[in-house]
């Protein structure tokens, strides 16, 4: 990997980490998440309409990305309205290839190797003690169980965009329109779920939920772009490092606090998810 990839793929982990950061300081979370849904399904259709159109056995795969992707958004969003980023957010992050992992090996018949294998306990030893570190430490409970939510779903869409991606054999086109599905999936589950007030948002919030969805855009996209310019394990090891991004940002800038258990945890996930990916 080329220093200059390798600079870019750290620059779309801080991406992805401040995005969830603005999400998490602003008024209604779920409000947050509509905003960035509806800034990445407009550059998502932008995109898709400027690229070949999807073949029709392609549109079941995209339909299905764009629901699992509001679960994902919905989940997320209740997430960080019971718990801190720094703790929601390496749960979120660090359990969804442990699920892709196990997804694999029990539904698949994919073989594990020895490095997926001890990936899998630290990740599961370090998704444990950040947990239990909510319990501990007083903290809403409600945050794991939508955390880890959050994270089956970032498995599910993630091994559904993989499928469909190959099958209709243009990634960014198949991104492009799986965000654009999301928006129009997004925006009636969360009336539904809240009520019409949560599409209602200062001008300050419009501002950060458009800053944050063009982030969350911009981050996926250098991410597909350095696959094709280095090993997809290398680049995917490397992203995760947006968890201890996450955490440095809630620690320093939101002022959460920071335990030893809090801050093992983090680098067991992040050592774990490396694991599984080189």
């Amino acid at each position: 990997m080329s220093l200059a990839v390798f600079l870019w793929v750290l620059a779309a982990a801080l991406l992805h980490a401040a995005w969830n950061a603005m999400i998490k300081t602003g008024g209604s979370k779920l409000t947050g998440m509509f905003m960035v849904a509806l800034g990445n399904g407009v550059l998502g259709l932008a995109v898709g309409l400027a690229l070949p159109l999807p073949e029709a056995e392609i549109w079941p795969w995209i339909l299905a990305s764009g629901a699992i992707r509001m679960a994902y958004l919905l989940f997320l969003g209740l997430a960080y309205e019971h718990g801190d980023l720094s703790r929601v957010y390496p749960i979120a992050r660090g359990a969804a290839p442990l699920f892709v992992l196990l997804a694999g090996g029990l539904l698949l018949s994919d073989v594990l190797g020895g490095n997926e294998l001890a990936g899998i306990l630290v990740l599961g030893a370090g998704i444990l003690l950040m947990a239990q570190g909510a319990f501990a430490s007083g903290e809403s409970r409600r945050l794991v169980p939508f955390a880890v939510g959050s994270a089956m779903a970032t498995a599910a869409y993630s091994i559904v965009d993989g499928i469909g991606a190959r099958q209709m054999g243009d990634a960014i086109a198949f991104t492009g329109w799986a965000l654009a599905a999301t928006a129009l999936f997004y925006t009636p589950a969360v009336v539904a779920l809240k009520g019409r007030a949560v599409l209602r948002a200062d001008a300050r919030m419009w501002v950060s939920g458009n800053v944050a969805g063009l982030a969350s855009y911009l981050a996926y996209t250098i991410v597909v772009w350095a696959m094709t310019q280095a090993p997809i394990a290398l680049v995917t090891a490397l992203r995760e490092t947006s968890i201890l991004f996450a955490v440095l940002i809630g620690w320093l800038l939101f002022g959460e606090r920071m335990s030893r258990g809090k801050a093992l945890a983090a680098l067991l996930i992040v050592g774990g998810v490396a694991l599984t990916r080189l």
